[in-house]
């Protein structure tokens, strides 16, 4: 059986989860199930950040333990995943006691490599990012992903990776490897960022000033920076350093992430991972933001969606629907509530609940305990499924299910089996085995994405039983 390694970007816990997050663990749902269902052994690891200033930070205005704060945050990073029944493998923590093992022992490897050396440094610093800026890669003054966040002036003594380096073999790797980030454009952005030259960074801070961090190995009066310390965890969830058996079965992995994670994921952790010596992810897929009308919806700026509200009142399986068809994989795609119900009426209610009430309904009615004996082949749509899913085009995939549900309803007009049935009960049921056949290749190309619906159709179709209730209830 072969294995394949997914995982998500982990989210920071300084706030809670919103819809941003809800896409993520929802794209790499789909592609986790789709290759179960396909015989595939998948690891999908998801979790938690929990380190690291703003952390630190939103624990003491709130007056509360750190830890105790992480804890909440993280619980409700798992109720998501709960509720948006995502079948994840490993929820990781970045405070798990075998994580910072593992970072530290990382730690000590990338020193191993002369990677790591300390200094005297003064930066211009983003909190939203918790990453240090250029003067080029600011607007106004002020970091574009956080312009209602100031800039802080850091000057201390720090630990630094020797990142600069890298850009020989990050290069060779992008050109040994040309689809390693998808898609083509952000690889083009990457390149040309590395192209530019890159410039060691600090991976280390002073525990007196901010304490809420792993402790370097050997140096208590510093932490490891939050980035350095989170990025590891995609080998420590899956065994390494002392769990080679399970970390060479599943390695290398495949990561899903955000436009703004490119940096860090593309060049930062490849890099890390050649002076650790060991081998590089297997692929990088960057999806674009969730914006609201036209803005990038951002804890930061206020503006985010709460997923666990849309949920609530529409459901788990409409909400997957939004995410994987409605939503542009690779780009920026704008979410309301608006488009949100639109589409929910249009193709849940109207269209993929409508038609199997009006398919089972009148094969209940033709066919009764009589077995429907409609054909198992697979259609040739799952040709162009296939390809669409596992080149990550997920609107794509859907749209092909969404073809299929269109030629049924359009063969029932044409075709009127309700009308034929006055006259020739054989060629209705005759009409009826096609469309029931149809229904289950519907039902079969749903189940990565919808597994819920497409379960409970399957199992009408089994029972040659309409269901009680529409799937999908109209929303006014």
């Amino acid at each position: 059986m072969k294995s394949f390694y997914i995982t998500t970007t982990i989210p920071y816990v300084n706030s809670d989860p919103h819809i941003g997050h809800a896409l993520e663990f929802v794209q790499a749902d789909v592609v986790a199930r789709y290759l179960r269902l396909g015989g595939f052994d998948v690891f999908y690891n998801t979790g938690t950040d929990e380190h690291g200033l703003n952390i630190y930070t939103a624990a003491k205005e709130r007056g509360k333990d750190t830890k105790s704060y992480a804890d909440e945050k993280s619980a409700r990073f798992a109720e998501l995943l709960k509720m948006l029944n995502i079948q994840y493998d490993n929820f990781i923590r970045t405070t798990d006691e075998h994580h910072k093992m593992a970072a530290q022992e990382f730690w000590n490897r990338c020193l191993a490599t002369g990677d790591i050396y300390k200094k005297e440094y003064k930066i211009k610093y983003c909190m939203g990012c918790e990453m240090e800026k250029t003067e080029s890669e600011l607007v106004n003054g002020r970091c574009p992903l956080h312009p209602n966040k100031e800039i802080h002036t850091i000057e201390e003594e720090n630990f630094f990776f020797r990142f600069s380096k890298y850009q020989k073999p990050l290069l060779d790797l992008y050109e040994q490897h040309p689809d390693l980030v998808l898609p083509e454009s952000r690889m083009n952005e990457i390149k040309k960022f590395v192209q530019r030259g890159l410039d060691d960074f600090s991976i280390s801070r002073l525990a007196k000033k901010m304490p809420w961090g792993i402790p370097v190995p050997g140096e208590q009066d510093h932490v490891m920076y939050v980035w350095f310390d989170a990025l590891v965890n995609y080998i420590s969830a899956v065994g390494w350093p002392n769990d080679m058996e399970k970390f060479n079965k599943w390695w290398p992995v495949v990561q899903v992430a955000g436009k703004d994670n490119l940096r860090q994921q593309s060049a930062i952790w490849q890099a890390m991972l050649m002076s650790a010596q060991l081998p590089p992810s297997r692929q990088i897929i960057i999806h674009g933001f969730l914006t609201n009308q036209g803005v990038k919806m951002s804890k930061t700026l206020g503006n985010v969606v709460d997923p666990f509200d849309i949920i609530s009142r529409y459901g788990t399986d409409a909400v997957r629907y939004y995410l994987i068809r409605q939503v542009t994989p690779f780009e920026d795609s704008d979410f309301s509530e608006e488009s949100f119900k639109f589409a929910y009426n249009a193709s849940l209610a109207n269209g993929l609940g409508n038609l199997v009430s009006r398919i089972l309904k009148m094969s209940s009615d033709y066919f009764g305990s009589e077995p429907v004996g409609f054909s198992q082949e697979e259609w040739e749509c799952w040709g162009e499924y296939r390809e669409r899913l596992e080149s990550f085009q997920f609107d794509r995939a859907a749209n092909v299910i969404w073809s299929v549900i269109a030629d049924l309803d359009a063969h029932i007009q044409n075709e009127q089996p309700f009308r034929v049935a006055k006259d020739n009960m054989d060629k209705a049921k005759e009409i009826l085995r096609y469309l029931v056949g149809g229904l289950n290749q519907v039902a079969l190309m749903l189940r990565p994405i919808m597994p819920v619906t497409a379960e409970t159709i399957l199992e009408h179709i089994a029972a040659n039983k309409m269901p009680e209730q529409p799937l999908f209830m109209r929303k006014d």
